[in-house]
């Protein structure tokens, strides 16, 4: 988990794909934390991703970098209380202009039934879960 966490926030930026109805969507994120051992994202509840999630938890990250690519299939589970919404936010201060912890806008959520593979074109891939 901890790998993960560090190969995302090395890569300044992962793609998180969900699924609304039969289609596939796709979008750039950039907030990871591993708050109380599990590892977190964030969003807003009015946005799209949010409600794609609650119709479908199940989710797929992926970030690049220097010829590898991690993979994580999950379960994105909201996590209503305040503690890991502050530690997020304290985590990228640069989202408080648009989000606080008290909002009822902020979402964070952990991923469960983690998945993770990482891969290159070079060397064989590496799965664990989590």
């Amino acid at each position: 988990m901890k790998k993960v966490c560090e190969f995302i926030k090395s890569a300044g930026v992962y793609y998180l794909a969900t699924v609304e109805g039969d289609q596939p969507r796709v979008r750039p994120f950039g907030t990871i934390l591993l708050f109380e051992d599990k590892l977190y994202i964030q969003t807003g509840k009015i946005k799209n991703v949010s409600k794609q999630l609650a119709a479908n938890p199940k989710a797929e990250l992926c970030a690049f970098q220097d010829g590898v690519w991690l993979r994580v299939a999950c379960e994105l589970v909201e996590d209503d209380r305040l503690e890991p919404k502050k530690a997020m936010l304290d985590a990228y201060p640069n989202l408080r202009g648009m989000y606080d912890e008290n909002d009822g806008n902020t979402q964070v959520l952990y991923l469960k039934n983690a998945a993770v593979t990482f891969s290159s074109f070079t060397v064989e891939p590496e799965s664990y879960s989590f």
